[in-house]
């Protein structure tokens, strides 16, 4: 990759409409305007509980983003109420949107490239949890396979593929098997969301390391730092990670050590929390 020219990638997920932060969303939305940066990664859960408005809202607020976009779809953007279609048509309330949805977009020596991990259902009770296929680990590694040669791939993802060093209940599952087939090519990192604050980890795996780099949200649904989403600056085969946030809190502060097994708030003891350590007492209400 060439080294004249830093590649910025705004990474963005759990935007949640329908329990959104708007003023957190207008400035994203105006940094995006104003900064222009070379793509931004969604990863997912655009909305929180897949109702029509709340799609209708989230494919606005999409749209209206003057960048080159792709999206994942997450747990909460599959339909909640309507088994049927959940089963039959999971991705009809995306059509505004379906170009976007997984779209691979190259950057100038680099390729951000989707792995699905979400699923319609799964041999658990819990359906919120993350799932890589068989099916759709060997799309993500067949794009990653035709890559022209020198070219990097950041895959994109909603769940992260491991929780490291968690009581281990709920991890996604096929997500080791995924992380140890992307270590062997050359995958820069693996971004992903869904537990609402930032992290920046290196996993081991059989065949190596793999970076993994978690976007905290934009929503009111925070867990132990403020709304924010993640700049990546890409040079010379290295990234760095700067967390966004309003209130302009450091990014090391901002970031957890650990990926905790669910998505709730870090209420019991040993859950991982960010220094900065802002846990709410209580969810916002959902309506």
């Amino acid at each position: 990759m060439s080294s004249s020219a830093p590649i910025r990638i705004f990474h963005l997920s759990d935007i949640h409409f329908g329990l959104e932060d708007r003023e957190a969303l207008a400035w994203a939305r105006e940094s995006i305007a104003r900064e222009r940066p070379d793509a931004v990664a969604i990863t997912g859960d655009l909305t929180m509980r897949a109702r029509h408005r709340e799609f209708a809202a989230a494919c606005d607020w999409i749209l209206s983003l003057d960048a080159a976009v792709t999206v994942e779809v997450g747990n909460h953007d599959l339909p909640y109420f309507n088994l049927f279609e959940r089963f039959t048509d999971p991705y009809r309330r995306f059509r505004r949107i379906e170009a976007l949805v997984e779209r691979a977009i190259p950057v100038n020596g680099i390729a951000i490239i989707p792995l699905k991990t979400t699923a319609r259902a799964q041999p658990r009770l819990n359906w919120s949890k993350g799932c890589v296929t068989r099916r759709a680990l060997a799309q993500t590694l067949a794009a990653i396979d035709a890559l022209p040669v020198g070219v990097r791939a950041i895959v994109t993802a909603h769940h992260p593929l491991v929780e490291a060093g968690t009581r281990g209940k709920a991890l996604t599952r096929g997500g080791s098997r995924a992380l140890a087939e992307l270590a062997k090519r050359d995958v820069l990192a693996v971004l992903s969301g869904h537990v609402h604050d930032p992290f920046d980890l290196i996993h081991p795996t059989p065949n190596g390391p793999v970076r993994m780099i978690g976007a905290g949200t934009l929503s009111q649904r925070i867990r132990s730092t403020p709304v924010s989403f993640n700049e990546l600056t890409i040079a010379d085969g290295r990234i760095d990670v700067r967390v966004r946030n309003m209130e302009r809190v450091p990014t090391r502060a901002m970031q957890i050590d650990d990926i905790p097994e669910d998505a709730l708030p870090p209420r019991e003891t040993g859950a991982p929390v960010a220094l900065i350590g802002a846990v709410p007492d209580v969810d916002p209400p959902v309506h």
